[in-house]
């Protein structure tokens, strides 16, 4: 899942990989792809992750991963960080989710009864990048879908989502619903079918296999 979503990255991309199962796409990309990364506690240009042996203790992402810098990497504010992203200058956004909804409504930040930190830079992401997808299992850990008609839980933003990566396949919203793109090896169509509450259709022909 990580890796196909990792070629969803064009060269010249200004990126940014929320917290969670985005914050790992990094490790997919060439040394020398092309690419600026953007955290939005203030760093653009990421350079792999690293274990705690190796890392600058004050380097980290926004999910507070150790991170490394590489030539031409730039450290500034939140201020400026939060401007960049309200200006719209941010390509594509990776998030996480605790649900997406058929026409693109995003929850990812708050299950009631459980603690959460608060919604923190997810709203103006999901708002405001040119494109915004999502990384997370097709499944709750109870089998629960996430993909949904309707979201339940509290929405981050509306109507933000454009793709979706799960470890079952590659969906798209669209004007008409969840579109199933991708599947991934050893998952059959039915399997998708049946882990998704909403609507999903299908496309003509083969489907690719990732």
């Amino acid at each position: 899942m990580i890796s196909r979503a990792a070629r969803e990255i064009a060269p010249g991309m200004v990126v940014n990989l929320g917290i969670g199962l985005p914050t790992k796409v990094v490790d997919h990309l060439a040394p020398d792809f092309p690419v600026c990364l953007h955290t939005e506690n203030g760093l653009t240009g990421i350079g792999p992750t690293l274990p705690v042996e190796d890392a600058d203790r004050n380097l980290i992402d926004a999910g507070g991963a150790y991170v490394s810098t590489i030539p031409g990497s730039a450290f500034f504010d939140s201020a400026t960080s939060f401007s960049l992203v309200r200006s719209g200058r941010l390509d594509l956004t990776m998030l996480g989710a605790f649900e997406v909804a058929q026409n693109g409504d995003l929850a990812n930040w708050k299950i009631p009864g459980k603690f959460s930190p608060g919604a923190g830079g997810g709203v103006e992401l999901a708002q405001k990048a040119q494109r915004v997808v999502v990384l997370s299992t097709h499944t709750d850990r109870s089998g629960k879908p996430k993909l949904l008609a309707d979201c339940t839980l509290p929405l981050t933003a509306k109507g933000c989502v454009d793709r979706i990566f799960t470890d079952m396949a590659v969906v798209d919203v669209t004007p008409q619903g969840f579109a199933l793109r991708e599947i991934a090896e050893g998952v059959s169509v039915d399997q998708v079918i049946a882990a998704t509450d909403a609507e999903l259709s299908l496309p003509d022909g083969e489907i690719s296999v990732f």
